[in-house]
């Protein structure tokens, strides 16, 4: 093979990756970091025995090869104690380390578990908060709360560096998936359920964030921008949305749920403060009654309640959401 063509094939997967965003595994987020030690960590543990396997075939198959007229054959050969040891021991210690860097790494990133570190070797001091994020994923646009603040926004998010990031995720009428690859793993946002995500940024930046699952035609423009900020350039953010911003009341959010596709980023400099709980519990409307007064009803015997009009709310039409339970966070 001719020595030019032959650096051309050796160039290609690096060609092929020249136009890779490479985020997840070089992210910038501590519990992101994690994730991706976990996907390097199985991956290497893996290819110590796919490698071999790899090599071998093409060892096997080109010394036993139909030409070559020196190779041994033994037509009785039928067993080795050796190569049983081999092909059976290696794989089973493969999967055990696999399984324990699994396992161990699953609960220290769950998503629901709230972070003690910053990065390795930084604790988060004892009287930090962490930042309260609300996130609601609407057709096709992403609403954030910020209660500590008392503002909202739409299509995009920031939060101080190094400060512990909780987030409560729910979705107003459709499934969606929350997921900024650079500061943590994603977990899906699902209508009457909430999830939990915790993350901590360590870089400043702009950074991507969007939404991993299918949910209809403007699914690709489910995208938002979010911001790594230092205290004090956080601190202006927030100014900068109090002043430019607008009330989010229940009537503006009845508009705001609409479908829209590439919607543009807006500002509230407040909010109705029961609106995200309103929305979790499907009763943003007047006379809805809200899912946790049903699954209190049910709780006490199941109870007859009314809404504003007097009507009986366990006689509620077949198509009346019904309550669901709190769903379990993916990465």
């Amino acid at each position: 093979m001719p020595a030019k063509r032959l650096r051309g094939l050796l160039l290609l997967p690096l060609l092929l990756l020249g136009g890779c965003n490479l985020v997840l595994l070089a992210p910038s987020g501590d519990m992101a970091r994690q994730q991706s030690d976990i996907m390097i960590i199985t991956t290497i543990i893996i290819a110590l025995i796919i490698v071999p396997v790899l090599v071998a075939i093409a060892i096997i198959a080109w010394r036993y090869r139909a030409s070559n007229k020196h190779a041994r054959y033994d037509p009785h050969w039928d067993h080795s104690p050796q190569l049983e040891l081999v092909v059976w021991a290696v794989p089973l210690v493969i999967i055990i380390a696999v399984g324990a860097v699994s396992w161990i790494g699953t609960h220290q990133t769950d998503p629901y578990r709230a972070i003690d570190r910053i990065a390795p070797g930084q604790p988060v001091a004892a009287d930090v908060k962490p930042l309260e994020v609300n996130v609601v994923s609407l057709q096709w646009k992403w609403l954030f709360f910020y209660p500590q603040y008392g503002i909202a926004t739409v299509n995009e998010l920031a939060a101080p560096v190094d400060r512990p990031i909780r987030f409560q995720l729910t979705s107003d009428t459709m499934m969606d998936s929350f997921f900024i690859p650079a500061l943590v793993g994603q977990v899906y946002a699902m209508p009457g359920m909430q999830t939990i995500l915790h993350g901590v940024i360590n870089k400043p930046g702009e950074y991507k964030g969007f939404s991993a699952n299918y949910s209809g035609l403007g699914f690709t423009d489910m995208r938002f921008t979010f911001h790594g900020l230092d205290t004090q350039d956080f601190d202006a953010w927030v100014a900068k949305v109090r002043a430019a911003g607008g009330d989010l009341d229940t009537a503006t959010y009845d508009q705001l749920r609409k479908p829209t596709r590439d919607a543009p980023v807006h500002y509230y400099a407040r909010f109705e403060p029961d609106l995200y709980t309103r929305i979790l519990n499907l009763c943003v409307d007047p006379g809805q009654i809200c899912l946790s007064e049903m699954m209190a009803a049910g709780t006490h015997g199941g109870g007859a309640m009314r809404d504003m009009h007097g009507h009986d709310a366990m006689s509620m039409p077949m198509d009346a959401p019904t309550p669901t339970a709190p769903a379990a966070a993916t990465h």
